[in-house]
């Protein structure tokens, strides 16, 4: 008799993933990964948002500087753009009478005014700050962000709120939902 023959081996099982094995009750539960009972409503009176980074508190110019670190050393030219408080909210597809489920994606007066050309070559985030100081000092009553492009896919790749005119600031973190 051969030793090979002579070894218990386990029986084979199926593979449950790494956390081990769950009960059937566990199994079953309906969940986030968080307390359900936790989550909140979003307020849609009055509690109008930007781009993704225009639902954190408004940025120092210290974290400015650093996204447009980011933007500079991926590449890609800073630009300034601004609009008026009426101009800068697109409520709807606006008066063209364009269908919107025949053209998703098109929206009438999304585009905001460029504030002087794209700073094209601009490695310090201190004059993009001088900038942002300049057009709002110019135009106290519009909305200001910063855009990075990417001249070789001929896109928009970062866009964040740096400035809010009186009036127009955001809601406190803790009153956006209920």
């Amino acid at each position: 008799m051969s030793a090979i023959a002579s070894i218990n081996v386990a029986p084979v099982r199926a593979f449950n993933g790494l956390k081990g094995e769950q009960s059937a009750k566990a199994a079953f539960k309906v969940t986030n990964g968080f307390k359900t009972s936790a989550m909140m409503v979003w307020t849609p009176v009055d509690n109008k948002f930007f781009e993704t980074m225009s639902y954190l508190p408004p940025l120092t110019n210290e974290e400015i500087s650093r996204q447009v670190t980011y933007i500079t050393s991926n590449g890609w030219t800073p630009c300034l753009e601004f609009s008026e408080s009426d101009m800068a909210y697109t409520i709807n597809h606006g008066p063209d009478g364009i269908v919107s489920s025949a053209s998703c994606g098109y929206y009438s007066n999304r585009y905001w005014t460029m504030w002087k050309l794209p700073m094209f070559g601009c490695t310090d985030s201190s004059q993009v700050l001088a900038e942002v100081a300049k057009c709002s000092m110019a135009f106290p009553n519009a909305y200001v962000r910063i855009a990075g492009f990417d001249n070789v896919k001929q896109v928009q790749c970062a866009s964040f709120l740096v400035y809010r005119p009186i009036g127009g600031a955001a809601k406190a973190v803790n009153a956006r939902s209920v």
